[in-house]
């Protein structure tokens, strides 16, 4: 056909790019009408096979733009033009589905293959036949129920229930282009809608979808899904024409004149001025149009030069990844994203180009986060949540430049855009605010130095692994070899041969970089070829496998040279000769994930789904089931995928590494050791798998330095203790020994150890690797010593009645746990256990947790911790439930226990309280011997520190005569050094309490010259002790008061306490306590005589000095308080004989003193004269 410009479209009708036809051409046609000529196509139910037409047709469809297929052939009878527009819409309804939710997975799912192989029928839906070849071949149809499943809310769900309630109507197929109308049932708020819906395609993809619903999002509209899907399940229910042009091709000019005018009758308040304008165009005779052979036709297919590739709407992606991303780490933004990386990778896995189109939108807009300026400027860290995307972000762009078949001009391309953003100063850093210590992604050597200065190092940002895959290539023979056989062997004859290709069974290896490795093996997957990453990832297996034995080899010979030199090797020895640091990175939170690649890669073929299963992303997700799938070309019948990722996953969770620097490196570590062994308790365990998980468990503890759980471990690698957790629990119940000899093994900490080596408890230490002199920068350290007790807590339960084992645990506890806190919710733990409601107490685990409470006990009893009262009441309680010796053990060793306070205040009173009778059901011996310990527990208590013990030992000792008189004499004793008045007046008071008022006297007598109250403190908690000193002196007796009344007169200044003290004094007469052998005489003492008479004196004395000091500073809002001041003065002064006397004098001398405050001097003339 003759080429020629193409006008771009019209706004009102946004259609693609056109081919383009001639206006005219010869007529000659093919023979007749083919099928599905007229209202329909006709449909076969029966099966038949399919027509060659149909054959040829489907392949040209799918491959070849149908312009080039005019300009290959001059003519092509309208049968085949027929067949090539009804094969070029898409057959595979999960393409449909992925561009219409946000994940679609369906059982069995391997890629692409099975678009155009067999039928996939997911769901109860009906399913038709193929169209006019009467097969079925070709079409694929998921789920069509979902009316209460998950994602019943998404457009693919929603279109599936349009279609089946009949809301699709006239359907039409001109050419590639599919139009129709769907209609919204009217609800309760919205009345019926109809829609009009226009969809595009070229070889079965959609190239371009237009609803007048407005949808703006990246996915389709419901009302595009329920068309599409119309298509492909009721093809011979749809009118199919042959593009538009085809048909004017068979009008002369009168019918053409009368289509134009009856289409701009019909329309023309929209298409009139664009055809008046078009017709003044073709009318003028130098037009740029009328340059132009041919016309386009938006129902004729894409041309050749444009993409063939899925609709995808990019303003709508560059939108929401950036409305995302401006919701910072709240719930569901960084769902949204992580779900547009899985939409990401099923495309890839489809072999869908916009896959790395969509990456690379995403990219931008990450790119263009306006946070990696503002952390970048104040030096802070970005979020966790965010570290993660950008981390998925690079993984995925590694996944993508490793595409098996992709051109070298796009990896050429995706490079250049890579180092582009690689090199913007807002580009995050791979390993957070650090250089990476790891190496190069192409190179499998060691690094040498693993102590260079951060600055030192290279600047690696999250796409540098993805820039260095550029350099990879699958162009090596022995890996093609490898990804396109099953039984790619080396020959027997050379299988005793050493050789880096084989192992010594004949099975390939692929020694590269182990994450490196298991990239390309997460690109094949992600890229759809899923039996090729089967086949690299059991060739890597098979390396690890080799390695893995061949360092525990060299390990025992070296340990057995150096025990053979020497009968004790020293560790230091054995460290230089033996262990050396194999790997400079860990796989478990590596950039790459590869022990999370291989065990998805391997456990994906052998899931078994339920064929009902669609995961559209929301809902909670289902435990999977799995069943051992036999490995392709393995002469080990017992061998599966199954086996090898449970091999190979414990074999990379037991992989011995250096602790990363950095706060997110650290917790990436945690995080995806966690997330590995959840994938791990997926599996159910069946005789074959225990198994494995048995040899593995045995090789690693004998792995030497390769083995986290070997003999010899570095002082600064990562501890196993989650990854022993689970070996523990997945192994007892098959084999005891073996899992509590890796948990014990797995109990060390050794970076909190003081001295490097570390090893078995109770077995020889054979020393680490180098130790380096910094003292390491663990920021999850908390959260490492609590996985550390999770592991304790675990074995301690599972031990319960059984004594050694139990005995064994305690004491690994106590050699590695190192957190008084820890070691406390162990020992609660343990109580717990011991002491079930509905059963009797385990005594040996008791004991256990009685142990660990005294350790407790003693690493916290010289250092501050908020929660030392609770553990002290706790470990009193634990001890009552062990039995009387626990309780006796622990008043007789109080000193290495707990404080003074402590033993006398809550053990001491706790272990004599009622309850704690009650409970050990003592006998009369019992209770003596129990008293006896608590009583001379108080008066050592007492000896140590009397000032807050003197009180909590005379309570306890107040039924032993003996013991309360020493404990008083201690009191006495102290009371002239380390006592304070408060607490000599609170024991003077318990005296009083008890019946002893003389001895009450003589304690608040000492505490009287204890004390000091100025004039001005008239609110002084002590007042009331001091009032109730002299109360109790008073009644009493005379002398008692006399022998007061100095001691208040030298300590208590106060005016007002003073006068207070004088006016109780003279209310009753003296000595009214009772007390035997004293007489009472019943008479009111005179102030005037002793010994009233020098308090009397002491309280105007202190009026009159108070006076005068608050004058000093008076201000007028305070002058009708001092009058009233005055007045309280003037009835202490007329206690005295000649007070009247005295008080005008007093009031004379202030009137000449202050006669500059006039004001006050008239208030004090108005009062007093």
């Amino acid at each position: 056909m003759a080429e020629g410009r193409r006008d771009p479209p019209h706004p009102l009708l946004p259609l693609p790019p056109a081919s383009k036809r001639p206006c005219l051409r010869p007529a000659p046609r093919g023979p007749g009408p083919g099928p599905g000529y007229g209202s329909g196509l006709t449909s076969h139910r029966q099966r038949s096979p399919e027509s060659l037409l149909d054959c040829a047709a489907k392949a040209v469809a799918e491959k070849w733009a149908f312009e080039r297929v005019e300009e290959r052939f001059e003519r092509i009878p309208e049968p085949v033009q027929r067949r090539i527009v009804y094969w070029s819409f898409p057959r595979n309804e999960k393409e449909i589905c992925m561009y219409s939710s946000f994940q679609c997975r369906v059982a069995g799912e391997e890629g692409p293959s099975t678009a155009t192989s067999g039928v996939v029928v997911v769901g109860v839906g009906p399913t038709t036949t193929a169209g006019g070849g009467g097969t079925t071949t070709g079409t694929t149809t998921v789920g069509t129920t979902g009316g209460v499943g998950t994602g019943d809310a998404l457009p693919f769900r929603r279109g599936i229930r349009l279609l089946d309630t009949g809301c699709v109507e006239n359907v039409l197929q001109v050419g590639f282009h599919l139009s129709g109308t769907v209609t919204e049932p009217a609800t309760t708020l919205e009345p019926e809608v109809t829609h009009k819906v226009a969809i595009s395609f070229d070889r079965c993809k959609i190239t371009s979808v237009t609803c007048s619903c407005g949808n703006r999002d990246i996915f389709y509209c419901a009302h595009v899904v329920a068309l599409s899907l119309y298509r492909i399940r009721k093809p011979e229910q749809v009118k199919l024409r042959l593009p538009i042009s085809e048909t004017l091709f068979q009008m002369n000019r009168d019918q053409l004149q009368k289509l134009v005018q009856y289409l701009i009758t019909a329309h023309h308040t929209e298409v009139l001025p664009t055809a008046q304008k078009l017709a003044d165009e073709i009318l003028s005779s130098n037009s740029e149009i009328n340059q132009v052979h041919g016309a386009p036709d938006p129902t004729a297919g894409a041309s050749i030069d444009d993409d063939n590739c899925w609709h995808l709407d990019e303003d709508q992606v560059r939108e929401q990844v950036k409305q995302f991303l401006s919701q910072g780490g709240y719930y569901g933004s960084g769902k949204q994203i992580n779900s547009m990386f899985a939409k990401v990778r099923e495309m890839l896995r489809m072999r869908d180009s916009n896959g790395a189109r969509m990456l690379t939108l995403i990219t931008e807009q990450f790119m263009a986060d306006p946070r990696l300026s503002l952390w970048r400027q104040q030096g802070a860290g970005m979020t966790d949540k965010c570290r993660q995307l950008w981390d998925e972000l690079g993984a995925l762009w590694v996944c993508v430049v490793l595409n098996p078949h992709c051109k070298s001009e796009e990896k050429s391309s995706w490079l250049m855009q890579l180092k582009k953003w690689s090199d913007m100063d807002v580009c995050p850093l791979e390993d957070g605010n650090y250089g990476s210590e790891l190496p190069n992604i192409t190179n499998a050597l060691p690094q040498s130095n693993l102590a260079q200065d951060s600055l030192s190092r290279p600047r690696r940002t999250v796409f540098s692994r993805a820039v260095e895959a550029c350099n990879l290539h699958w162009q090596g023979s022995h890996l093609q070899r490898i990804i396109s056989s099953d039984y790619y062997m080396s020959p027997s004859y050379q299988r005793d041969e050493e050789s880096l290709l084989f192992n010594p069974q004949g099975l390939p290896l692929w020694l590269d970089h182990v994450p490196t490795a298991c990239a390309r093996v997460d690109a094949l997957r992600s890229h759809g070829y899923s039996r090729e990453a089967l086949r690299l990832a059991v060739a890597i297996i098979n390396t690890l496998r080799l390695l893995q034995q061949r360092e525990m080899d060299i390990y025992k010979h070296q340990k057995k040279g150096f025990h053979s030199i020497c009968s004790c090797p020293s560790p230091d020895l054995l460290q230089r000769g033996v262990t050396t640091t194999t790997n400079l990175e860990g796989w478990v939170g590596h950039p790459l994930d590869p022990i999370g690649c291989l065990f998805t890669t391997l456990t994906e073929t052998c899931r078994v789904d339920d064929d009902s299963t669609m995961d559209t992303g929301e809902g909670e997700p289902r435990r999977p089931v799995y069943h051992h799938v036999p490995v392709w070309g393995s002469h080990d019948g017992g061998e599966s995928y199954l086996t090898l990722a449970l091999e190979v996953t414990l074999m990379g969770m037991g992989q011995q590494r250096i602790m990363p620097e950095g706060l997110y490196a650290q917790e990436k570590v945690c995080r995806n050791e966690e997330q590995i062994v959840t994938k791990l308790q997926e599996l159910e365990l069946d005789n074959v798998l225990v198994q494995t998980l048995r040899r593995q468990a045995i090789q690693l503890l004998e792995a030497g330095p390769f083995s986290g759980l070997g003999e010899v471990i570095h002082r600064e690698s990562v501890p196993m203790h989650t990854f022993a957790k689970y070996l523990f629990s997945a192994l007892r119940p098959h084999d005891a020994d073996l899992a509590y000899k890796v948990a014990l093994r797995a109990m060390r900490l050794p970076v909190l150890e003081s001295s490097a080596v570390s090893g078995d408890m109770g077995q020889p230490r054979h020393g680490i690797s180098i130790v380096t002199n910094r003292y390491p920068r663990w920021f999850t350290l908390g959260h490492l010593e609590t996985q550390q007790c999770e592991l304790a807590s675990t074995m301690l339960t599972a031990a319960k009645g059984d004594m050694l084992r139990l005995r064994t645990v305690l004491e690994v506890i106590q050699k590695n746990i190192h957190s008084s806190s820890l070691i406390f919710k162990l020992a609660q733990d343990a109580f717990k256990i011991a002491t079930p409601a509905d059963s009797p107490p385990d005594i040996t685990l008791l004991n256990v947790a009685l142990e660990l409470g005294l350790q407790v006990m003693r690493m916290t009893l010289s250092t501050l911790n908020w929660r030392r009262r609770e553990m002290v009441r706790w470990l009193v309680t634990c001890a009552t439930e062990v039995g009387l010796r626990a309780l006796v053990s622990i008043l007789q060793s109080w000193y290495t226990l707990f404080t003074p306070t402590e033993s006398t205040s809550i053990v001491a009173a706790t272990v004599m309280s009622h309850n704690t009778i009650l409970r050990l059901s003592l006998d009369y011996t019992q209770r003596e011997e129990l008293a006896s310990c608590a009583r001379t527990l108080a008066l050592q208590c007492a000896m140590k520190d009397p000032q807050n013990c003197a009180l909590s030992a005379l309570t306890l000792c107040e039924k032993d005569h003996i013991a309360f008189e020493t404990a008083y004499q201690i009191v006495i004793d102290a009371a002239s050094t380390g006592m304070t008045y408060s607490q000599l007046f609170t024991i003077a008071r318990y005296m009083e309490h008890r019946g002893y008022p003389l001895r009450s006297f003589k304690l608040a007598s000492l505490a009287m010259s204890h004390l000091n109250l100025a004039y001005n403190q008239d609110t002084h908690p002590a007042i009331n002790d001091v009032l109730w000193a002299c109360a109790l002196s008073h009644s009493l007796g005379k002398n008692e008061l006399a022998a007061i009344i100095p001691l208040v007169v030298k300590g208590v200044h106060c005016a007002t306490v003073l006068s207070d003290i004088l006016r109780r004094c003279t209310m009753t007469a003296p000595g009214l306590a009772g007390i035997p052998g004293r007489r009472n005489s019943g008479k009111l003492m005179a102030t005037d005589k002793a010994p009233l008479r020098q308090l009397l004196d002491a309280t105007i004395s202190a009026y009159i000095n108070t006076t005068h000091s608050r004058l000093t500073h008076i201000s007028p809002r305070h002058y009708g308080e001092f009058i009233e001041f005055l007045s309280k003065a003037r009835e202490t002064f007329l206690l005295a004989q000649d007070g009247h006397i005295q008080f005008g004098q007093f009031i004379d001398n202030l009137k000449q003193i202050y006669k500059g405050k006039k004001k006050l001097m008239m208030l004090v003339r108005e009062r007093f004269g």
